[in-house]
């Protein structure tokens, strides 16, 4: 009974055909998953159409424009001559505005039909967010972002113009170019989902912003007002009973 059991021990010794097709064929590497594909956020109600897509090259250039010395700003007039801190808009649509960036670089600002759903529109305005900070701390900001007039056959909507030409409170400051949500983008309004209105800081990039590098933000209510196919504009709302700042964009094509 001895050598049965010496010749099942070299058989178990012996690795099968099977195993070994197993330790040189390595099954190559499950593909990274791409992060939006596990975001949260829902898709916005009413999908874009004709997305208006800006060349990588293009926007690189634009972004490299220097900050432009003050010159006056062409922003059209309101009722009466100025803004009314009780204005009650009535004709708009509520919408959810988030303005992001890390303090020594540009500010954007994306526009979700909630805090809950994709972005569906971002456009990176010509301003680092100090600057738009200290600005929003004298209490009343208006932001203009213009671009020319199309032909008439010309069917591209407003909002799905590339760049813009930016004003802030009268000063030009540079311009603003329309760009698709990043994957950064999408963690931040990830993160920011369960906020409707609020300011405060993300921690940012170390590689972007070195290790104290910090993305500032503010979110907030906004009331969309379409005046005509050339005119757009953003009022933030504040709670009632807030003296918190004033913020209004307008979108205008002149």
């Amino acid at each position: 009974m001895g050598e049965p059991t010496k010749s099942v021990s070299k058989e178990q010794d012996r690795p099968s055909a099977s195993s070994s097709t197993q330790t040189t064929n390595v099954p190559p590497a499950p593909p990274l998953p791409n992060p939006s594909t596990h975001s949260s956020l829902l898709q916005p109600s009413i999908k874009k159409k004709n997305k208006t897509k800006v060349f990588r090259v293009f926007r690189s250039v634009i972004r490299s424009f220097p900050i432009i010395t003050p010159t006056a700003c062409k922003m059209p007039s309101l009722p009466g001559g100025k803004l009314d801190s009780n204005r009650t808009v009535t004709s708009g649509v509520r919408v959810s505005g988030t303005l992001f960036g890390y303090r020594k670089g540009r500010v954007s600002l994306s526009i979700q039909e909630s805090s809950k759903t994709l972005p569906s529109f971002i456009v990176e305005l010509a301003m680092q967010t100090n600057v738009l900070q200290k600005e929003m701390s004298s209490g009343m900001v208006r932001i203009a972002l213009e671009c020319e007039k199309r032909g008439e056959k010309d069917k591209t909507k407003l909002m799905d113009e590339p760049v813009w030409t930016m004003f802030c409170n009268g000063k030009k400051t540079g311009y603003a170019v329309k760009r698709e949500a990043t994957e950064e983008d999408l963690n931040v309004m990830e993160l920011l989902k369960a906020v409707t209105m609020g300011a405060g800081v993300l921690p940012g990039k170390s590689d972007v912003e070195g290790p104290d590098g910090e993305m500032a933000y503010m979110r907030a209510l906004f009331e969309r007002v379409v005046g005509s196919k050339d005119s757009e504009t953003l009022y933030m709302l504040s709670p009632e009973g807030n003296n918190g700042p004033e913020l209004s964009i307008f979108f205008v094509r002149i």
